[in-house]
């Protein structure tokens, strides 16, 4: 197994217009995102066969890619259809054909593969388009890894310190959690919340019941934390890490949530407030990629980090070309104070 195995997000469906070309980057391959003839996405390596230009920086004609440099044209499966210089001179070659990339389009996101696996599907977003649910989509750039990015994620530690106010204040209270490890994925359920969910903890569980929270990682890039408070009061924050480089993560965020008669009103509220959290998470993912730049990755980790252990050793096995299925299935009982 490897990274490249797996689906990663390279736009949202709307920003792929058909006469548009997009430049990504996923695991350090440069990738030119247009849609073919058809409508249906076409990824290209992001290189011109004949000197090397950029084909992102070209222009779509009739469902093909024309390259900006000397106008050498690609069709939805890299061929080379058209070679100007070459006038009624030109004929296709099997030679001439870029590098192209399996694509898939699905709950409003458009997908690549890097590698010709065929064992895995894009993640189904939580309740995506469901009646009764309100989805609101954020997009961020994180400089760090996917694996700190996927841990900040489903930390609940960090909040009280990083978000003071906005999702917790610091209060010393004792919450216990499960953290299971199987099939390549982490689970966790935790117990004993009731409170301390900052600004809107009154709308959220005004009778302070027991809250249901449970973080899920799935290998090798998916978080999606769950909370359900009460009646019309279920919310799902789910992340998908897109690997640009070894210090850059492309973060596509849904906050996917049912809050009844409230639904539509509280978008700006929903927006504005995952916006305000993640871009501090921004800011200290930032800080502790300089510090690993500088340092490395030596941890000191605590009983509530048993999570990211979990997490790591799934990242550890994809990066040594194993399959993390076959990681024993572990289960943890945790006590911590937040």
């Amino acid at each position: 197994m490897q990274f490249a195995d797996f689906w990663y997000i390279v736009a949202l469906s709307e920003q792929l217009q058909s006469n548009k070309v997009l430049s990504r980057t996923v695991l350090g391959e440069w990738l030119a995102i247009f849609r073919g003839e058809d409508g249906q996405p076409v990824a290209l390596r992001d290189r011109c066969l004949h000197r090397n230009s950029r084909l992102s920086t070209g222009k779509i004609c009739n469902g093909a890619l024309q390259c900006p440099y000397h106008g050498w044209v690609y069709d939805a499966v890299g061929n080379v259809i058209a070679v100007p210089a070459e006038g009624d001179d030109f004929k296709p070659s099997p030679q001439r054909r870029a590098k192209g990339y399996a694509t898939k389009e699905q709950d409003g996101y458009v997908y690549v593969r890097l590698a010709d696996s065929v064992d895995f599907e894009p993640f189904s977003m939580p309740h995506y388009g469901q009646t009764g649910w309100e989805t609101v989509r954020v997009i961020n750039r994180f400089a760090n890894n996917v694996t700190n990015c996927a841990e900040n994620f489903i930390d609940i530690p960090h909040t009280a310190f990083v978000h003071p106010g906005v999702f917790r204040t610091s209060r010393q209270q004792k919450l216990e959690m499960t953290v299971e490890r199987c099939n390549g994925s982490v689970l966790v359920e935790y117990r004993n919340e009731n409170s301390n969910l900052g600004w809107y903890s009154r709308f959220l569980n005004l009778q302070g019941a027991e809250i249901k929270h449970s973080d899920r990682f799935y290998m090798p890039n998916i978080t999606s934390v769950e909370y359900k408070m009460a009646q019309n009061r279920h919310l799902f924050i789910t992340s998908q890490s897109i690997p640009e480089t070894d210090n850059s993560t492309l973060v596509y965020t849904d906050v996917t949530y049912n809050y009844g008669i409230w639904n539509k009103l509280a978008r700006p509220f929903v927006r504005w407030t995952a916006q305000h959290i993640i871009r501090q998470d921004v800011e200290i993912l930032g800080i502790q990629g300089e510090a690993i730049a500088k340092y490395g990755t030596q941890f000191y980790n605590t009983p509530a980090d048993t999570i990211h252990i979990f997490v790591e050793s799934i990242m550890a096995a994809i990066s040594r070309g194993e399959d993390p299925r076959l990681l024993p299935n572990q289960l943890v009982k945790v006590t911590f104070w937040v």
